[in-house]
């Protein structure tokens, strides 16, 4: 089968490397890889143009993910969907039973898995889409999975971070949080990172999950970490973008806007120069990685969506409706698509393609 023979010949090393960008060839995950950096390597084209649309018949929340020649992608009608990267055919469709939120595919061991609002996290074969194990938490589930060797680590509105085993679903083990996991963990060093509900910023250990440290966020966080050069990066509901070392294990700087105070709940996109992301204050926000403000980016609504960079530009979706191509460096708009409804899931990038999702339940390509 061409979908698996595909599969199978990208991914034999791609997952035994913790890389900071993500491959020119993949986008795995929730923002792309490990770290949650939100980019990509991947040559996109200079002018893009929409090349096909997908109706996914409700409201797509879940960012894609893409393999190869293939994107996942789930949606508020319970469903994840396998199509053609080149041209929106679908492979096949999976119903999970229940409607499919902010949480994203990822890819690993030749399975995708995913959460949805059930409380549910599916692992299924990535091939043909038949169910392999599913495991029950008892809250909602908007963290996206995240494959780290053989085990899925998940977050659920059950207050818990879950370790499960990628083969048969059996758990590894759970860490008690004091409020809901709404974010995906970001892995570096052995340890997932978690930003919290509960507002504190959590380092715990993968190999038998106890907590190894946390620092006071201070407010409640819906956003997940992104992690580069020994920080964390993420936004929270007090207004304010925090830059914390994971070596002094405190807050290192704190950001916030001198007249517009709203919350960021999108996550943050981080390469060696800025940090990028969207606020509920209708503007995409650069910063430094000291955490000045570099430039900002006012679209006509919130900006939920959390921006994916490549070559030196950044794509990312608004509530206003419009898909947007800005300078990395300047923040200048470089391009803008009419999607004609929110765009509050995240792009992805892969093979100089870029996918995402809207309210209305289209799925755009571009390329």
């Amino acid at each position: 089968m061409r979908i698996l023979s595909i599969l199978a010949s990208l991914f034999l090393f791609a997952f035994a490397v913790n890389a900071q960008e993500a491959p020119a060839n993949n986008w795995s995950q929730f923002r792309g890889n490990h770290e949650l950096t939100g980019v990509s390597q991947s040559n996109v084209p200079t002018s893009l143009k929409p090349l096909w649309t997908y109706e996914a018949g409700d409201a797509i929340e879940s960012s894609a993910a893409i393999v190869g020649s293939t994107v996942f992608v789930g949606s508020q009608k319970g469903e994840l969907v396998a199509l053609s990267l080149e041209n929106g055919s679908v492979y096949w469709k999976f119903n999970t039973g229940n409607a499919i939120g902010e949480s994203s595919p990822a890819y690993g061991n030749g399975a995708v898995y995913i959460g949805d609002l059930g409380g549910w996290i599916n692992a299924l074969n990535a091939s043909d889409g038949r169910k392999l194990w599913a495991f029950k938490t008892n809250g909602e589930i908007k963290s996206s999975p995240v494959v780290v060797g053989d085990r899925v680590l998940i977050g659920s509105y059950d207050e818990h971070l879950y370790c499960l085993s990628a083969r048969n679903g059996s758990l590894i083990w759970k860490f008690k949080t004091n409020g809901p996991v709404h974010a995906t963990p970001g892995i570096s060093g052995g340890m997932a990172f978690i930003a919290g509900c509960d507002e504190l910023f959590r380092a715990i250990r993968i190999s038998d999950g106890k907590e190894v440290f946390t620092v006071s966020s201070g407010a409640y966080t819906g956003a997940s970490p992104a992690l580069l050069g020994g920080s964390a990066f993420y936004g929270t509901f007090d207004n304010e973008v925090l830059g914390v070392s994971l070596t002094d294990r405190k807050i290192s700087w704190r950001y916030q806007h001198p007249q517009r105070q709203f919350p960021f709940y999108s996550s943050a996109a981080v390469t060696s120069s800025r940090v990028v992301l969207g606020g509920r204050d209708k503007l995409v926000h650069g910063l430094t990685l000291a955490g000045k403000s570099a430039w900002t980016f006012t679209t006509r609504a919130r900006v939920e969506s959390s921006p994916a960079i490549a070559g030196g530009r950044v794509f990312v979706g608004s509530n206003d409706g419009r898909f947007y191509v800005l300078n990395l460096a300047s923040g200048a708009k470089l391009w803008e698509f009419e999607a004609g409804a929110p765009l509050s899931a995240s792009p992805a990038i892969a093979n100089g393609r870029i996918v995402i999702g809207s309210q209305d339940g289209r799925l755009y390509c571009f390329g």
